[in-house]
């Protein structure tokens, strides 16, 4: 390549202040490698623990680059590279050391994931070991492709993965976050019916254009667990997708049918879960985790996303020297994915 520099954005210390733009060298693929040109990169909430460093345990790396997820092309291969070559369009799987099967046991330390511990996407220019690069949908533009490495893996692997979502069940959503509209155009492709929470009626109408079969407003109705029954005709709901933890979940499990689940992929509520045991028990219902997935299905995933011609859903998109700005967007609670256009390509 004829340039040697690049930009990235890089952290000098926690928090949004202290992320700045720098000029660093460009990096070059060690044999098993492949060197990416970003398109673009999306933010997810865990980029913003990240930042503010209260996510890992111990400090982060000196001019430690955030951002888990991006969309790009490959100009480079580094000796012994043989599943992509120059051209082709990639994403980063986001756990690096799960491919497929069960989960590996360096996951209970965070393992080895992009965007803390390991480097992350924020940079005009990265490398990723060439078994963690995904082949881009086609039908998407890399601005697209950026929003699927976590929130939309993250969804797919709740729903089809461990939830083995059947066609006719009904899955209750919360929020308008990425992971939370994944989760609802997932479910309407796999044949479900799809119930969204939200406290903004604005956003509930936007549902509803979406596709969703109901909405409820947890603002006005903060007992929402009553309501997602009386919507189910006394059934309850067959999966929810818990991204508020706290003691949200025992509204959750009210909600639940008969043999029902709760796949917990978030905690922007509180950390630690709280939940009534009795009910849980009397509809023999599950809690079961979920963070993220493996490249298997990620690639099962962009299948489903070609065939069934899901759009991602974008908030806001921003261009590279306003990453800070993109921060402030994903704070206010957006609709969809925040994205950060980084190279035109």
């Amino acid at each position: 390549m004829s340039i040697s520099t690049m930009n990235a954005w890089e952290l000098t210390g926690p928090g949004l202040a202290r992320l700045r733009c720098a000029r660093r060298p460009l990096p070059e693929p060690a044999p098993g490698e492949v060197l990416v040109k970003v398109g673009a990169v999306s933010l997810n909430y865990r980029d913003v623990l990240m930042v503010d460093g209260a996510l890992l345990p111990g400090q982060l790396p000196a001019h430690f680059v955030p951002a888990s997820d991006m969309a790009g092309e490959i100009v480079g291969v580094g000796e012994g590279a043989r599943r992509f070559t120059v051209g082709q369009r990639v994403m980063g799987n986001f756990w690096t050391q799960w491919l497929d099967g069960p989960p590996p046991d360096a996951i209970l330390q965070h393992g080895l994931s992009l965007g803390g511990p390991l480097p992350g996407m924020l940079a005009e220019y990265v490398v990723l070991p060439e078994a963690v690069a995904v082949a881009t949908p086609p039908s998407l533009s890399d601005v697209q492709a950026s929003t699927l490495p976590v929130a939309a893996l993250t969804a797919w692997f709740a729903l089809a993965e461990t939830g083995r979502l059947a066609s006719g069940q009904t899955v209750l959503v919360q929020g308008t976050g990425g992971v939370s509209l994944f989760g609802l155009q997932f479910a309407q492709a796999l044949g479900a019916k799809v119930i969204v929470t939200s406290r903004s009626e604005a956003k509930l109408d936007r549902v509803q254009r979406l596709g969703a079969w109901a909405g409820i407003n947890t603002g006005s109705d903060p007992e929402w667990a009553t309501r997602a029954v009386a919507l189910t005709e006394g059934k309850g709901v067959d999966h929810v997708l818990e991204v508020l933890g706290g003691d949200n979940l025992a509204q959750s499990v009210q909600a639940l049918a008969i043999g029902g689940q709760i796949l917990q992929i978030g905690f922007l509520q509180g950390r630690e879960l709280q939940l009534p045991a009795l009910p849980l028990m009397l509809r023999c219902g599950a809690l079961k985790g979920v963070s993220v997935g493996h490249r298997a299905s990620f690639e099962a995933m962009n299948a489903v996303i070609e065939r069934a011609g899901i759009q991602p859903v974008i908030d806001s998109v921003h261009d590279f020297p306003d990453v800070l700005a993109a921060f402030a967007r994903l704070q206010q609670g957006p609709f969809g994915k925040v994205v950060i256009r980084v190279n035109e390509l």
